[in-house]
Order: C-alpha cells, then structure tokens, then sequence
C-alpha cells in the first residue's frame, strides 16, 4: 500500500506493479490531475495558489524574515508536486550523493544512484554514458526556444569566468546554461503522466483519490493498515506486505506523528499513544532560500509578448497548434552552478527568468500576466544551507496542516551565502552583455551598497524555492534519522518512507529528480526484501 501519488509514490505504484507478481493500492489525498493548466507548461502559475491541487501550507512566522510567514506550495492531485511545479531537471552534483553514503547509507552514493537516474530518463540529448534515453521521464532541453535575453546572461556567465555548460547533470556539472525541464511535445511530464497513469492500465493497480490518510495502524510496532477518510466516511485499508509513506517531506512526517510514531513530547502533547518514541521525525527539515534582483530593462522580454491582450492570444494560438512558444516553457530558463568565490566548488544556483511579476495581487503568481514594462529576474540560491528546522502536527486530525518552523538563516553561514549570492549577482549585471540590456535596478535598489542594507534586504524578500526534504531522514542512528539506508522505518516492521523526506542533507539544486532517483532505487529494494 503506498499513501500519496506524488513525484515517488507514482513511480513505486509503477514499479512495483510491473511484473504482475503484486497489487498495489494508492491512496492520495488530491484529485485528478486532468486539468487543462497541469498539462501546459506555464499553467504552474494558475495552480501556484490554487486549493484544488495545492496544498498551500504556510510556515510559522520567522524573525530572519522580518517576521514574515513563508508560502509554501505542495501538490495536492496525482503527480503531486511534479504536476505544480516549475519542472526543472537538475540532479544535483555528484558530491551530494557521496555524503549521503558518507552518512551511513551504503548504496546511496553517486556511483551508486547514477543507473537510476539513466534508467528513469528519457532525455532529449538522448542516451550516453551519463544520461538516459528510454526511461519513462521524458528530460527536454528548450534551448531553441528560450528568450533571447537568456543568451546575455550566459554571456555575463562567461564574462565572469564561468563555463558555458549545455548539460548540468554530466560533467563538468557547473556552469551557466540553459536548464532542461520535464516535458513532451509541449506538455508537462509530471510522475502521474510518465508512471502513474500506464500502471493504472494494469490489473494489479488500484488508484483511490480524494483519500486523506488520517494515520497507521499497527498491531504492536507491526504496520497493518491505514486509517482514511473519503468524503466525510473513515475507512481503512488493510496491507497485506507493507505501507509505504510517500506523502513528502511534510505529509510523511505528520502521518507518523498522528500514527504514534515521533516525538515522545509531541506524541503526549496531543494524547496519543506512543508506538515508537523517534525523535528525529519531523527535525532536520531543509530548504534553499533565494534572493531575487529585479530589473526594467531597455530591451523587450516576456513581459512585452505576454501581458498585452493580443500578445497572449497570439502565445495562446501558438500554443494549441504547436505546442510551442513561452506557453510550452518554464519562466526558469536559464540559471548555472557556480562557485561565488574563484576556485572553489559550487555553492551557488542561479535562476534567469525573462520576464517580472512584481506587481502581483496578493495570492497572485500571474505568469502570464507579467509587470506592465519590461523586466526580468535574476536570483541565486546558496546550494547547501546549514540552517535546520522542524515540523510537528498540532492536533490529531489529518485535515489540520502541521507546525512548519524552517528556521531559515539560523546561522551565520547561511547568511553569509546570501550576501554572496546578492553580491554576485551585481557583478553579472555589470558584465557588457547585461549592462547593455539593464535600463535599472528596481530591487535591492542602487541604494543598498553595504552588507547591511544587503542583509536587509535578504530578511524582507527572500523566500523559499520550494525544495522542503529531511524529515524522515535515511542512516543508521536512531538519533538522527528515521530509515535505514534500505528505507524501512527503525524499529517498525512493514513500514517504510519513500520520498524527499528521506534526503539526509539537501542535494545542491532542484529536488524533483532526485526524489524520483530515490523511488527508483526503493522499489528495487522493496522488490528484493519481497523475494
């Protein structure tokens, strides 16, 4: 029984169903992903704040950003956050994966992982020794149709002595180049198109949505069921071999904390019953935070061919006979991995996105109806923050989201890279080939010079890019993590977490890939314990 058809319990419901030898349940809280803004590419806009598909969580207020309580989309519908997000590919470098074995988790370093990233891709490159080619996750690089405007960066990029890199997941890994995306012929390729939906052509797959998992059921620390509700009625499921929690770094967590399975002071708090006092489930949650540089430039971007009328018409049409254009794209078009200091390793992304949204109303991401002038975006995203926070449930009914503390810029260090990150973005925008398109600087602003009006800055508009993991984290001692490196929860027989929960530490870019690397391997572990 899998509990959540996101970017991992997709895959395993596939994988694990393929050779006919077991029937697979899933139970997803969400509905159907056959809405017409999930299938087009830009349409992530329309679903940014839409409760339909979208869990819209909200973090605990944080005094490193001035207060301000951070948004947080997650994916609530088949395919989960596959189907809402901004659909860049980025593996991660391959030093991500060795500390993840350095951790304690033998089989999970680089070396190790590589064959399931090849096994799951079907890249537009086409196979090599490096990358997949007949995997069920078509990888698209858009290169012929970014904006023009990604060209000065890279340019900028190459200015500052960075490489021009047309693939950031082979070697050299860094970079500035074009980033690739999850799409075909001009549609998204979330996990429910690419897995989900031919697993639910089988017999031996049985897909119930609108199924909100409300808790395990164990008899002494044996999992045996799950507890649901579905329209107002509780039912429950019966696993004949095992559950496996694949709700995300914040679903998954919360489902053991309301199954007995957390904290002990948690647990008690609420009266519930304490199955297993595990200490780590819900700590050590993880995520990048960004900074955004906003620029009016003096040549036309998205903005020009998207905000007036007839410019959306036009994308529009293009679109529906097509399949092209920006309607067929991520905004995120470009961006790199690059080291803020000369010579040494990457610990900066970086985002260019041709086109603004600055003037949005609130609860608006209007990606199609951009700023009235011409702008785009520059960001940077420190790659590995040291900064560790938490999530707890605050009461015993599934429908009440939990407490999210991400305890953003908690240390020095993680401060320190942002200010890094700012700084370099400023440089790029002095290179020639941005200086020439910059008509000015709208955020920070030319006035914000020193490190503290940077730090300011940072508190008041950094936000997060949405790559939440760690909460269930994978190794050996009980301390620290929730799984061992085969993803079965310690100390509980017939339970297992399957999602980017699992991550020990936050992999160095987007974490869409790699929690599908990490389905891909489960259901080979999972299909080994079996035999």
């Amino acid at each position: 029984m899998i509990v959540g058809a996101g970017s991992a319990g997709s895959v395993l419901a596939d994988r694990l169903s393929a050779s006919g030898r077991h029937s697979v349940l899933v139970l997803e809280a969400g509905g159907s992903d056959r809405r017409f803004w999930l299938d087009v590419p830009i349409g992530y806009g329309k679903s940014f704040y839409d409760p339909r598909v979208n869990w819209m969580y909200r973090t605990e207020p944080e005094d490193a950003l001035a207060g301000r309580r951070g948004y947080w989309p997650r994916g609530k519908v088949l395919g989960g956050s596959s189907a809402i997000n901004a659909m860049v590919y980025v593996r991660g470098q391959p030093r991500d994966f060795d500390e993840w074995r350095a951790r304690g988790n033998p089989g999970w370093g680089f070396d190790d992982v590589l064959p399931y990233f090849r096994k799951m891709e079907a890249a537009s490159r086409g196979a090599s020794a490096w990358r997949g080619g007949d995997g069920p996750l078509a990888v698209t690089d858009p290169t012929p149709d970014v904006h023009s405007l990604c060209e000065a960066f890279l340019r900028a990029g190459e200015a500052l002595g960075y490489v021009r890199n047309a693939d950031f997941n082979a070697p050299p890994w860094s970079g500035v180049g074009i980033y690739e995306i999850t799409t075909r012929g001009g549609r998204r390729m979330s996990t429910a198109r690419a897995y989900l939906h031919p697993a639910m052509r089988r017999g031996n797959v049985r897909v119930v949505t609108d199924a909100l998992a409300d808790r395990v059921r164990f008899e002494g620390t044996h999992a045996r069921a799950v507890a649901f509700s579905r329209g107002g009625v509780v039912h429950e499921a019966l696993a004949h071999r095992a559950v496996i929690l694949a709700a995300g770094a914040i679903g998954s967590p919360a489902i053991l904390q309301r199954s007995g399975v957390g904290p002990k002071r948690t647990l008690a708090a609420l009266g519930i019953s304490v199955v297993r006092d595990a200490p780590a489930v819900g700590a050590n949650l993880q995520d990048h935070l960004c900074i955004d540089h906003l620029y009016r430039a003096r040549v036309p971007t998205l903005n020009d061919a998207l905000r007036p009328l007839l410019g959306k018409l036009a994308a529009g049409l293009r679109y529906l006979v097509a399949r092209r254009g920006p309607l067929a794209l991520s905004v995120n078009q470009a961006g790199g991995f690059v080291a803020a200091k000369a010579g040494g390793a990457p610990d900066l992304q970086l985002y260019c996105s041709p086109l603004s949204y600055t003037r949005a109303p609130a609860g608006k991401r209007p990606l199609m109806s951009p700023d009235p002038f011409p702008g785009f975006l520059l960001s940077a995203q420190p790659c590995r923050p040291t900064s560790r926070g938490s999530i707890a449930i605050t009461s015993r009914e599934a429908a009440t989201a939990p407490r999210i503390v991400p305890n953003s810029l908690s240390t020095s260090d993680d401060m320190a890279a942002m200010i890094e990150g700012s700084r370099l973005l400023r440089r790029l925008a002095a290179t020639p080939a941005l200086a020439a398109v910059i008509a000015e600087e709208l955020a920070p602003g030319a006035a914000a010079q020193s490190d503290d009006a940077l730090v300011d800055d940072i508190r008041r508009r950094a936000g997060s890019v949405f790559h939440p993991v760690g909460t269930c984290a994978m190794g050996p001692d009980t301390r620290d993590a929730v799984v061992d490196a085969r993803l079965a929860v310690h100390g509980i027989a017939g339970l297992r977490v399957v999602d980017a929960s699992i991550f020990p530490s936050l992999t160095s870019g987007n974490t869409n890939a790699p929690t599908i690397m990490v389905a891909e391997r489960a259901a080979d572990l999972i299909a080994e314990d079996a035999r």
